[in-house]
Formats: structure tokens, C-alpha cells, sequence
């Protein structure tokens, strides 16, 4: 264990040693066991709509319970805001660079290097992996896996378990959750677990469960401040294609499809078969196609859509639906479907807290709760994420720990800065297990423990790589302090942004190259540089510093 690491562990067993008899000796009860560990993950799920972080536009009681009985990170970020990346990163505790895994259009996960569930296999843990693993190749370091193909369905999804395809009937995130307790029930109880529950929800393209049609009808959600954004000033901020108003499509995304195909959108038509495809196929009765709805899933389905259609089209025709109206009409639907998604996210989120409650395992069980990186709700009118902006950097992050004694944070908030990179370390010292020296990450278990070691971080590092490709946002890498985020979009650009987030927190001013702030860039820089060799990142070389 290097320097580092040690200085972690030490923090933590000294703060473990004045707890109460309900908490052992690092990553163990009092009884003696191991603590378990349930790692929830969701993809997209954005900050802004969980309750507990965010009162706008959603309730979210489950994860608000789990924030209440145990800690709510308030600086929580990822390294590399896309999803493959993401996972990568909690897999190794190493930035992109280090994990081979930069981003999905290229990227092959190697399962022959270190990772988490393989050091916990090693340490005595029985380890699972459900639902959406989205790195290509075949999990490793698992004693059982039951994942979604590629991105997943929301309806009737493929899975691959231990190397079998099989299609599973119902909506996605009741059968990962569905998956994950049964692996519970016929786990090994005499040997502690390490589960890593991921849902493919709320991805794109934002279906809800059934029994979650028409709900939130006769809300209208407020529109962001930045919904409108002219990007004045920030070149790359405008060279994207993930407005909401100019690149979410009717058909794929807001599900306008109907039956007759008469309706053509002037936004990408190429995409309107595929949208339709998506989720309307007729089928013979019991028969089941990845990703296609049965007859009764259709039916309730299209009763709910299609006066929605009908209206839709009229309003449309008649040049109701234009500009303005159009586009916020766009941004509601967008809204209404996401925050459904959610609401079934959250669901589930109870019954896995019920089930560890039911089962004796809830004082023994340490739970986390977040996602594989934040999201856009229409700030600077995007959906989508990938930018080092803050909706999109910045991720929940809900930890419950086990036990009652008062060093163990309970209901309060961490502001320290805390990174995917950390889960790895934070995992396996909760687990009394050696951190390896190459993990880049930092264990926040003291955090947790109701300590702040003084050499704690006090700046992040992100870089971003997956250009061209989807979305069409540049690369960039960056630095983001307590208070300034300086970033650098490079490849076919060469576009610097400053942003004082104290001032500007929603990140509409970019003040590089202003006169007067030329000691705060020159102090960014160099913080920049020291993160870059820190973490081993050979874009370094390229900085020209």
C-alpha cells in the first residue's frame, strides 16, 4: 500500500475505533462479518431530478431515504462524461487513459486487467453483475452476470447471463431489479457480496413503464434560464448536436409515430422508420422480438400516444406548433418521458431497500446510489451530456452506510470533491482489502467516517475524447477548482474557456483571454499541467505550456 493509500486507511480505522458496538474493525460488524456492498447505478440520470438534490421537478423518496439515512454528496464528478468511459473508470479506479477505455465508438473493454470485482473475488466476496455493462467484451471478475445487449431495450430486453442470450418479458428496469433478487435469494450467505445493480434507464430514448403513462400530464416543467442560449463567446459550445431544438427528433425521441406513416419530420426523416421500429411492431400473439412490444404492451402503449399523435399533427399542420411553441413543446415532452423513467427508477430503488430490510441485511449492507455520469435537462437548450460543463460533469451521489454510531455521516452532505475514479478504492477499503498503488483514485470512506483528511483534493481532472462521433461535441480536457473550471477543446479546434462558477455558475461568460484574469488562467494552467502528470496523461505533451 503506498504512502497515500495508507494515510486513507489509517483515517479510517482511527475514525472506526471510537464507534459504538454496532461497527468492527475496518470493513466488518461487530459480529465479525464482512460488510456487503449494493452498488446502484442508473444511466443518465441527472442530479437536477433527484429530489434531494433538486426540488423542481420530481419527487424521488426512495433515493431521497437513502441520501437521509446516510450521505449526500454535493462535488461528486466523473472523469469522462459518457457512459462505456464511466463504467470503465468504477471498474479500475484509473482515468480513461489508464483503462484503455476512452470512449464507445472505438472503445473494447480489457477484462484481463485489474479490476474491482476481481480484487473482491480475491479478497473472499461474491460478486454479480446485472443489468447494463455496455463495454463489448465479456465481464470478467464476476461469479454471476446477467447483463443487456449493447444499450439495452426498456421493453422485452435481450440479456446475456453467464454467456446465454435469453429475452426476458416486461420493462427493463423491473427486471434488473427483478434479476438482481434473485441472485440475493440464492446467494452464498455464508460469504459476504459485492452487487452492481446497473439500469439502463433513464437513457435515450426515455420510454416509460406502462403504469407510468400519463404521469405528470398536468405538469408544466419551468424552463432553464439558459434554454435559449446563444453561445456567444464559446465556440464549442455551439458546434454540438444535441439541441433539444435543432437535434431531438420527433419520431425517435418524442415517439410522434403513427400508424399511417403519414407524418414526415423535417427533423432527420431518416430516423422516423427507426423510431417507429423502436417500440411498434406487430407481432404474433406470444411471440417476443428484442426491444418490441407485445400485443398488450402495444395496446396500452398506443392508447396513451396516439391522441397525443393526433393532436400533435393537427397542431403541427396548422402552424400552431412553430418556433418557440414548437420547441418548448419539445422540451415538455422530453420532461414528462424522462421524469416517468425516473419515477420507476426510484420505484425500484425502494424494493431493493425493502428487500435488504426484509432479509436482515440493511444494518450490514452498504448502499450506494449514482450514475454513470449527469445529464442535460435543456440548460444551454441541450439533452445528452459529454461536456465538461457542470450538468453533464457533475453526478449524483448517495452513500448509505451501515450501523449508528455518530462518526458515521448520517444525513448530512460531503462537499469535498470525490471522483468515479474513488469508487474502487472507497469499495474495497470498506471491505478491509488491500488498494492497489496504481489506482488513481482516492478512498472516501474517511468522508464518510465523518473525516476530511487534510491533503485532500482540491481540483478535478476530466478529459473527454470521443470525437467525431455522436453528438459532434469536440474533445477536451480540463481542470475545475472550488470555484474556476478551465478547459481546452482541441483536435480540429483550438478553443480555450474560463468560467468563474462563483459569478457565473451557469457558465455563460467565458473569460479567457479577458484582461485581468491573467493570474487566475496562469494558476489554472499550471494546476492543469500538475494534474496531467499526476494522473500520467500523455495528451501533456500536446499542451504546448
Amino acid at each position: 500500500m503506498n504512502e497515500k493509500h495508507l494515510l486513507y486507511a489509517v483515517a479510517g480505522l482511527s475514525a472506526l475505533a471510537g464507534a459504538t458496538a454496532c461497527d468492527g474493525p475496518s470493513g466488518k460488524n461487530v459480529s465479525g462479518k464482512k460488510l456487503n456492498i449494493v452498488y446502484i447505478m442508473c444511466d443518465d440520470h441527472s442530479y437536477q431530478t433527484i429530489s434531494c438534490y433538486d426540488g423542481r421537478f420530481i419527487r424521488t423518496p426512495n433515493i431521497d431515504r437513502l441520501a437521509q439515512e446516510g450521505a449526500r454528496f454535493t462535488n461528486s464528478f466523473v472523469a469522462n462524461s459518457l457512459s462505456g468511459p464511466s463504467r470503465a473508470c468504477l471498474l479500475t479506479g484509473k482515468h480513461s487513459h489508464k483503462n484503455g477505455f476512452t470512449n464507445n465508438e472505438h472503445g473494447v473493454f480489457d477484462g484481463s486487467q485489474q479490476t474491482l470485482p476481481k480484487l473482491l473475488q480475491t479478497g473472499g466476496y461474491q460478486t454479480a453483475m446485472v443489468g447494463k455493462w455496455h463495454l463489448v467484451s465479456e465481464p470478467t471478475g464476476f461469479d454471476y452476470w446477467d447483463i443487456l445487449t449493447g444499450q439495452g431495450d426498456y421493453y422485452n430486453p435481450v440479456f446475456i447471463r453467464n454467456g446465454e442470450r435469453l429475452v426476458r418479458e416486461g420493462y427493463s428496469t423491473d427486471i434488473v431489479t427483478d434479476v438482481a433478487l434473485e441472485w440475493l435469494d440464492h446467494r452464498d450467505p455464508d460469504k459476504p457480496f459485492c452487487l452492481f445493480l446497473h439500469h439502463k434507464a433513464p437513457h435515450r430514448s426515455w420510454m416509460p413503464d406502462l403504469q407510468d403513462l400519463g404521469l405528470y400530464d398536468d405538469v408544466t416543467f419551468p424552463l432553464p434560464e439558459t434554454f435559449y442560449d446563444d453561445y456567444e463567446s464559446r465556440k464549442a459550445a455551439a458546434l454540438q448536436e444535441m439541441s433539444i431544438i435543432a437535434d431531438m427528433n420527433l419520431i425517435y425521441d418524442l415517439k410522434m409515430a403513427d400508424h399511417e406513416n403519414e407524418f414526415h419530420t423535417p427533423d432527420n426523416p431518416a430516423l422516423e422508420s427507426y423510431g417507429r421500429d423502436l417500440y411498434r411492431r406487430d407481432l404474433a400473439p406470444g411471440e417476443l422480438v428484442a426491444g418490441r412490444m407485445n400485443a398488450a404492451q402495444q395496446a396500452a402503449w398506443d392508447a396513451y400516444y396516439d391522441p397525443i399523435i393526433r393532436q400533435f399533427k393537427e397542431d403541427y399542420a396548422s402552424g400552431k406548433l412553430s418556433g418557440r411553441a414548437l420547441y418548448e413543446w419539445k422540451y415538455q415532452r422530453y420532461m414528462h418521458d424522462y421524469c416517468r423513467v425516473i419515477h420507476s427508477v426510484d420505484r425500484n430503488v425502494g424494493r431493493v431497500y425493502d428487500y435488504l430490510k426484509e432479509h436482515g441485511l440493511l444494518e450490514n449492507t452498504i448502499v450506494i446510489y449514482t450514475s454513470d455520469q449527469g445529464f442535460f435537462m435543456g440548460e444551454h437548450g441541450y439533452f445528452d451530456k459529454r461536456y465538461m460543463y457542470e450538468e453533464s460533469f457533475r453526478t449524483p451521489l448517495v452513500v448509505r452506510m451501515p450501523g449508528k454510531s455518530r462518526k458515521i455521516v448520517r444525513g448530512g452532505d460531503i462537499e469535498a470533491f470525490v471522483q468515479n475514479i474513488d469508487y474502487a478504492p472507497t469499495i474495497l477499503e470498506a471491505a478491509g482489502l488491500e488498494i492497489p498503488e496504481d489506482i488513481q483514485g482516492e478512498s472516501f470512506l474517511p468522508l464518510l467516517r465523518g473525516r476530511h483528511p487534510a491533503d485532500w483534493r482540491q481540483s478535478l481532472y476530466y478529459h473527454y475524447y470521443e470525437y467525431p462521433a455522436e453528438h459532434s461535441v469536440r474533445r477536451h480536457y480540463g481542470v475545475r477548482t472550488g470555484r474556476y473550471s478551465l478547459m481546452h477543446f482541441y483536435n480540429d479546434i483550438d478553443e480555450w474557456e474560463l468560467f468563474d462558477l462563483q459569478e457565473d455558475p451557469q457558465q455563460l461568460h467565458n473569460l479567457y483571454g479577458q484582461p485581468g484574469t491573467e493570474a487566475v488562467t496562469d494558476s489554472l494552467r499550471k494546476e492543469l499541467v500538475r494534474l496531467q502528470l499526476l494522473y500520467d496523461d500523455p495528451i501533456r505533451a500536446q499542451n504546448g505550456f
